[in-house]
């Protein structure tokens, strides 16, 4: 039986097909990564993959039994998502690929639904003893405060707002900003937590790595760092419903007081993953072990500290 695996919208997450590749033949040397994309012939990672399909986009009405004839047509037997638009469709898709022996590595529904809206994400946080920024009354507020989007990403319509002056009408009348509490990154630290969750929903590892410097919202130079984040995360997040796999956190965290502020939770590969993966935090290894050759997996903490990532921009010549 082949044992291969498909990573959707692959785009440019370059590091995360090879990382599969190079992962997946120590235990299946005949096994192939290949990927989706919306325009293959454009996609960075299409072409360092063992095959990159073209698709619609995920709205499309055709896209569930396109990606399904895709997996059964080359031996899929893992799906991997990578962006946030496809994740609750994939949820939905889980039981149906399921019983054609393909594992759609996504949260079930309910979380993923938590983490799309950053209001329920709050409500998420605090529920589990994470502080999250104060909410502000932005017919009364408090300057400096900040504003997003409840459903954003990629750093997008995101607001530092100084003075009365800042605060606009187009500010105040968009329906989806949420006003807070502005957090001092000059106080304050930033990080994404890398987090793995097996198939019980226990987390098995978890990499904080701080954010240093960061380039159209994603992490562009970064350092692990075993902190305070994670023994309060093994605390606090040991067990979540519905979550499986890899999913990303991003906190601000004082280095003095150790006090942690949650911000967002992404349930997916985050595109800072591969300095997780680098360290020793291979979570491609332990989704293959858990869903192909079902492994338990224990909890372990054994990556590397303080190892730091300096991205720079690369080519593939076609």
């Amino acid at each position: 039986m082949a044992h291969n695996i498909l990573i959707t919208s692959a785009g440019k997450r370059v590091a995360l097909v090879r990382y599969f590749k190079e992962t997946l033949i120590r235990f299946f040397p005949d096994g192939k990564v290949f990927a989706t994309d919306m325009n293959p012939r454009m996609a960075p990672a299409g072409y360092v993959s063992d095959g990159c399909f073209k698709v619609p986009r995920v709205t499309d009405a055709n896209y569930p039994t396109l990606l399904l004839k895709i997996c059964e047509e080359n031996g899929i037997r893992m799906v991997i998502a990578t962006i946030d638009t496809e994740l609750i469709l994939l949820a939905e898709l889980k039981e149906v690929f399921l019983r054609k022996g393909i594992h759609v590595i996504v949260s079930d529904k309910s979380f993923i639904t938590i983490c799309r809206d950053k209001r329920n994400t709050g409500a998420f946080f605090s529920a589990h003893g994470i502080r999250v920024p104060r909410e502000i009354d932005k017919n009364h507020p408090k300057f400096p405060m900040f504003a997003k989007p409840y459903d954003g990403s990629l750093s997008v319509n995101l607001h530092y707002i100084k003075s009365e002056q800042e605060l606009t009408p187009e500010l105040v009348n968009d329906p989806k900003l949420l006003f807070m509490e502005y957090i001092d990154k000059d106080v304050y630290k930033e990080y994404t937590v890398d987090m793995y969750y097996g198939r019980d929903s226990l987390v098995k590892c978890i990499v904080p790595r701080e954010r240093i410097a960061i380039r159209e919202g994603e992490i562009n130079k970064g350092r692990t760092n075993k902190n305070a984040i994670l023994s309060s995360f093994k605390e606090h997040l040991e067990y979540i419903k519905g979550c499986v796999g890899c999913i990303c956190i991003q906190v601000f965290f004082h280095p003095e007081h150790e006090e942690i502020i949650g911000i967002e939770i992404n349930p997916r590969f985050g595109g800072g993953y591969p300095l997780s993966y680098m360290c020793g935090a291979n979570y491609p290894e332990l989704l293959i072990r858990e869903y192909f050759l079902e492994d338990h997996i224990d909890y372990f903490d054994n990556w590397q500290d303080g190892m730091l990532m300096l991205r720079f921009d690369d080519a593939i010549y076609v």
